[in-house]
């Protein structure tokens, strides 16, 4: 059954239930209105308010009607009717003032007290000759003072009753009673109804168009399906509920509904104003499932902010189709997550793309996936961010991530240099925090121990601070050498100033640093790096002796036997220019302080890699007017466009789905970032490039080699 019908079903239930409630709630008294006498069943005359003929208030409200007729303000003429409502309450006259008076109050827009006086008659006398037009008037004065619900109620009410002109007059105050109070399925029932009555073509229309109003903006989905619902397609607004049902769906991305309602629209309604969008809909639907296998799109910014780095995408894309038949559809996001989500309608309906390259920023992909998702496009995103796999099979991830980059770094410090204890020290920014506690989960998880964590600020440019915290030199007396020292000091009883003053920065100075870890992350980028490492060498946290040659050197150098050497770690932020001596900046910076570190990448020109070097030398050879050499962007774009070709090229999938299973399935390719395969969660694993630094530059670390020589030590 339908969703639709479903939630009808269950609408009516509920319905069914209230009005039992309120049947049970209340016994019913017997009726005094129903022409009958209670006490023998038999019909009697209606009974009516007995109102009390009085001439002298006859006479009072002549005279009343005389001086109202003379006043031009109608406000002060009601008055007049009122105090004639006073002096003979229980009086036809009185009555007859009451009315008079709420009619004046009508006509000079005074509906409150409109309200108010109709209010009052109507209560003491229902029955009372104006009624019907008393009651008209109090529910017109309710609608002006903003209490739709009650003019809603008096106006069907007095529908019920009316015909002809009259009828239909009341029906359409109803309705706009009932949408002013929110009560959209009512309004849109009465204006169903009153375009199915209307005798004119101009009411007709007009009956329509208020139809139109209210499908578009304010009846909800329940409410038109309520309302279509065993409606005559010969109801004028029947094409209008039926096409604003068959937009909803294709919203929903409910396909089968949508075609079978489309295919009922144009069958019932050929002639409608809606029928050739009807028709473009459900061409567009039935072209969902039609592919052209050799198209490829790609949704990259490629004007705005973003600009640059969807430039350098496609350039390694363009480079990975060279020579292919590949047809390639570039669609510009702009970095705008609507213009992302329309790109992906667009490439999925009207390009017939079989997959799909990128985005690349957080909310466009959220957008584009979700999307590929219902669309059941395959995806190959080039996103960091993570988890966005999870959103469906349909979505594949190929970029470097932070999670990557943390269980990269943690596997070579303990697997390869086996190195147990560590500390951290991170940006307090979203990137650094992340990469902070990835990197914390990976080192516990392998059966190591976090021993030291500090944060600084992003724009920090001294690290004093931090580096005294990291090796216990900050709070000094929490230390029991650091009060033994002081009390040899008093022990000296020095008493000149500048002596004693010298004396206790000695005894500082020869507080020794509490170095208990083998490695130092620092998830940041190359130009804080930079800064931090010399404030590291001040505490004697040793980071320049990869050769156990050079720590002996320093320990003699410093007196300090007890010196060990810990290991900067860093994240592909390192990675930096080079300078004007043909080094990294980070080196020509840093200096010798960032030598021996070790960090990570997705990706390094310089690789000996023999799938990287190819690349390297055709992008070089491609783009030599540029001059650049490529980076991870491009190299990111070529690997994940030679995936999607060599795909194509293999295997052949003619449907969405087969292109799916066949990404799914990839392994091994040999590719510019490394190795690729797909895992469950078609995330790409690869053997990301871990490069050291020394005082010639960045080298690649060969991680089997230096995996097979530690084996061999060990046996």
């Amino acid at each position: 059954m339908h969703l639709a019908m479903e939630v009808l079903s269950a609408s009516r239930r509920a319905l069914v239930v209230a009005l039992a409630l309120l049947l049970t709630a209340c016994p019913k008294a017997p009726s005094q209105t129903d022409g009958r006498d209670p006490s023998d069943g038999e019909p009697t005359s209606r009974p009516r308010v007995e109102v009390k003929q009085d001439a002298t208030a006859n006479a009072a409200l002549a005279q009343a009607r005389a001086e109202a007729q003379a006043q031009p303000d109608k406000k002060k003429a009601a008055e007049t009717y009122l105090s004639v409502r006073k002096a003979y309450p229980a009086t036809t006259a009185g009555q007859d003032a009451l009315y008079n008076a709420g009619v004046l109050y009508f006509e000079a827009k005074d509906y409150a007290n409109a309200r108010k006086t109709f209010n009052e008659l109507i209560f003491e006398n229902p029955l009372y000759d104006q009624a019907e037009d008393a009651k008209h008037k109090l529910a017109l004065s309710a609608m002006e003072v903003g209490a739709y619900r009650d003019a809603y109620q008096t106006l069907t009410s007095l529908a019920e009753r009316a015909e002809g002109e009259k009828k239909e007059q009341l029906l359409r105050e109803a309705a706009r009673a009932a949408e002013g109070a929110g009560l959209y399925s009512q309004a849109l029932t009465t204006a169903v109804k009153e375009a199915g009555d209307a005798q004119t073509q101009e009411d007709r229309a007009a009956a329509v168009a208020k139809v139109e109003k209210l499908v578009e903006g304010r009846a909800d989905f329940i409410d038109i399906a309520r309302t279509q619902e065993g409606l005559s397609p010969s109801n004028p607004a029947w094409p209008v509920l039926q096409f604003k049902l068959a937009r909803i769906y294709y919203h929903l991305r409910d396909w089968t509904r949508l075609e079978e309602t489309l295919q009922r629209f144009l069958r019932d309604a050929p002639d409608s104003s809606f029928a050739p969008q009807a028709r473009d809909l459900l061409a567009r639907a039935t072209r969902r499932v039609e592919v052209r296998p050799r198209t490829v799109a790609v949704l990259l910014p490629m004007t705005g902010r973003y600009q640059p780095i969807g430039e350098a995408v496609l350039r390694g894309v363009k480079l990975a189709l060279q020579g292919s038949d590949v047809e390639l559809v570039v669609k510009d996001t702009q970095g705008d997550v609507n213009k992302t989500g329309q790109a992906m309608e667009q490439l999925a309906f009207d390009d017939g793309a079989i997959a799909a390259l990128g985005p690349l920023l957080v909310d466009d992909t959220k957008r584009a996936a979700l999307l590929a998702e219902e669309l059941q496009v395959p995806l190959l995103t080039l996103s960091r961010q993570e988890g966005i796999t999870d959103i469906g099979p349909y979505v594949f991830r190929n970029m470097l991530t932070n999670s990557a980059q943390a269980r990269a770094i943690a596997d070579y410090a303990m697997n390869v240099k086996g190195y147990k204890k560590f500390a951290v020290l991170y940006p307090n920014i979203p990137y650094g925090v992340e990469l902070a506690n990835e990197f914390w989960d990976e080192v516990v998880a392998r059966g190591g121990a976090v021993r030291g964590a500090e944060a600084y600020s992003y724009d920090q440019t001294t690290f004093t601070s931090e580096a005294k915290r990291l090796v216990g030199r900050y709070y000094l007396e929490d230390r029991g050498d650091w009060a033994e020292a002081v009390r040899d000091v008093q022990g000296e009883n020095i008493t000149d100033a500048y002596r004693r003053r010298k004396a206790m920065e000695k005894a500082r100075s020869g507080v020794e640093p509490i170095v208990d870890f083998e490695g130092l992350f620092i998830p940041d980028d190359w130009r804080r790096v930079s800064l931090v490492t010399p404030a590291l060498a001040v505490e004697d946290i040793v980071t320049n002796a990869c050769d156990p040659r050079d720590l002996e050197r320093i320990r003699k150098t410093t007196g300090k036997k007890d010196l060990k050497t810990v290991t900067l770690f860093g994240t592909n932020q390192w990675s930096s220019p080079k300078g004007r001596s043909g080094l990294p900046e980070l080196l020509e910076r840093g200096g010798k302080f960032v030598t021996c570190s070790v960090y990570v990448d997705g990706f390094f020109v310089d690789s000996q890699r023999p799938a990287t070097q190819k690349f390297v030398k055709s992008y070089r050879e491609a783009y030599k007017e540029g001059g650049r050499d490529p980076g991870l962007l491009e190299a990111i774009g070529y690997d994940s466009a030679r995936m999607v070709r060599q795909v194509l090229d293999k295997q052949r999938p003619n449907s969405r789905a087969a292109m799916r299973e066949a990404l799914a399935g990839l392994k091994d390719f040999d590719g510019a970032t490394g190795r690729t395969s797909f895992n469950d969660k078609r995330e790409a694993d690869k053997q990301l490039f871990l490069l050291s630094v020394d005082n010639k530059g960045v080298n690649e670390i060969n991680v089997d080699k230096e995996k097979a020589a530690v084996r061999g030590s060990g046996s």
